[in-house]
């Protein structure tokens, strides 16, 4: 079949896969979701073969729609797990390996979050669900990014790690070994429980499944939003975390005295908790005075589209419109 002028975007995350075929013209020809992305628990292959039941409905749809049924000119491809750049090159070998495009560029899914929140292929994007991670990017190609593979290359925060700090100063409250806490009751009053000894327990014994932890990190900032002062500055500290990611990566690309979009993104952000709202603007104001807060809504493939548009060099016309598409 014969390369069309179009790109497949694809934005996978942990738990689902989403993927849109766009016309040269910037027109959404197709969609298409999927499974999880998860090479560390499958292999490389195998997780590939997840993202393909995904593409190979799009291009389906696409051809039924009168669209291009073929390889597409570019893959733009951005994927959880994809934490350090030779992640990157052998995911991306791994995508080429499938014959999707004429081309193929593999980042990971934060830079499609930062990608979807501005107009033009520079800012940069803290992103904080189940963890936490910080990209940035101007027009000439450079980028700033961080291992963001967990404590041991530097990082706190994310839903599931507030949840392991809230737990361990409950813990301490309840056993007599820290200072007294209101999460002592509201932590295990999430799940039914009367106290923390029991909600260890339940965790330890598997009767309350493990994964379920990130319940927790709303019941967090509740505490906090409540009055709770250890709760409260466990916000302040993720609030302080968010910030020097971005005055770091603003720093690196040389844009701490310009005006620059930094975009939060991730359900943690999202759900715009105002202590955390709050702090994070005051902290940012003294660090990076320029820099001018967003929250990202547009779903993250959008910005997998965009950067695909931008590899191929289309023009302004062909990014609104597909923009207009996504609202």
């Amino acid at each position: 079949m014969g390369v069309n002028a179009s790109v497949l975007a694809i934005d996978a995350g942990n738990s689902k896969t989403d993927v849109a075929l766009i016309g040269a013209d910037g027109t959404v020809l197709s969609t298409a979701r999927g499974g999880g992305f998860q090479p560390p628990a499958v292999g490389v292959e195998a997780a590939v073969d997840i993202l393909g039941a995904a593409v190979g409905r799009a291009l389906e749809l696409s051809g039924e729609s009168g669209g291009p049924a073929g390889p597409v000119a570019h893959v733009s491809a951005c994927l959880a797990n994809a934490d350090l750049p030779v992640e990157e090159e052998q995911l991306a070998a791994a995508l080429r390996a499938r014959g999707w495009g004429a081309t193929v560029e593999v980042r990971n899914d934060t830079f499609a979050i930062l990608r979807a929140g501005v107009d033009e292929p520079r800012g940069v994007a803290v992103v904080c669900g189940a963890g936490i991670n910080c990209v940035g990017m101007v027009p000439d190609g450079r980028t700033a990014r961080f291992p963001a593979i967990g404590r041991i290359s530097g990082d706190w925060g994310g839903g599931a790690g507030l949840a392991e700090e809230a737990m361990w100063f409950a813990a301490r409250a309840e056993d007599g070994r820290g200072e007294p806490t209101e999460l002592v009751r509201t932590l295990p009053g999430h799940f039914g429980l009367g106290s923390m000894y029991a909600l260890i327990e339940a965790l330890h014994l598997g009767r309350v499944e493990f994964e379920r932890r990130h319940e927790l990190a709303p019941v967090l900032f509740a505490t906090a939003a409540a009055g709770d002062p250890v709760a409260g500055a466990l916000v302040d500290r993720l609030a302080e975390e968010v910030v020097a990611m971005a005055s770091v990566a603003l720093g690196r690309l040389g844009l701490l005295d310009e005006e620059t979009p930094v975009v939060l993104g991730g359900s943690v952000l999202a759900a715009r908790h105002p202590q955390l709202d709050a702090r994070i603007s005051g902290l940012l104001a003294a660090r990076a005075p320029k820099a001018e807060l967003r929250v990202v809504t547009q779903p993250p493939v959008l910005g997998a589209a965009l950067l695909g548009l931008d590899h191929t060099g289309a023009a302004a016309a062909v990014h609104e419109r597909l923009r207009a598409q996504y609202g």
